[in-house]
């Protein structure tokens, strides 16, 4: 089924967009504390990133022997849902001060993380407690070694 794939790759692009791209913005922003680099960071990550998630997405599908609509869905979905969470982060950055920018970002982050682990719990009949604690306690872990990678970051190289 076709919607199969397209859930599949929405979750993921979406999934990865929300972790990958707070763990840059709170890495870029403990390292640097500059709106130029996170920008230009949130913007290398939802073209590359979502590029790069969309081929493994691509392949993984292609190595379960499924039909060509299927990959192709499950490719474009994971790329544009990517792409397009990835580019919501600016927002905050762009609008309000970095410090509330980063608390407003964690906290869309964690919005839509919660989002997607209630409608998949949801849909498959598992503990929705359970699913968004597993799910938000990664996402903690990726902010706080974002973090101190950041500080590690402008210690060891800021006399570069």
């Amino acid at each position: 089924m076709i919607q199969k794939s397209i859930n599949s790759g929405l979750s993921f692009g979406l999934t990865s967009g929300v972790i990958t791209t707070l763990g840059l913005i709170v890495g870029l922003n403990s390292g640097t504390h500059s709106r130029l680099a996170i920008i230009g960071g949130v913007v290398v990550i939802a073209i590359a990133d979502a590029l790069s998630d969309a081929m493994g997405m691509h392949l993984s599908k292609e190595s379960e022997k499924d039909n060509t609509k299927k990959i192709w869905s499950a490719t474009i979905a994971t790329f544009f849902s990517k792409l397009i969470i990835a580019l919501t982060f600016i927002v905050p950055i762009i609008t309000l001060n970095l410090t509330n920018a980063i608390i407003v970002s964690i906290i869309w982050g964690i919005f839509l993380l919660t989002t997607l682990s209630y409608k998949v719990a949801k849909s498959r009949g598992k503990s929705v407690k359970s699913a968004i604690s597993e799910h938000l306690i990664i996402a903690t872990i990726v902010i706080i070694l974002s973090h101190l990678a950041g500080k590690f970051v402008a210690n060891f190289f800021g006399t570069i």
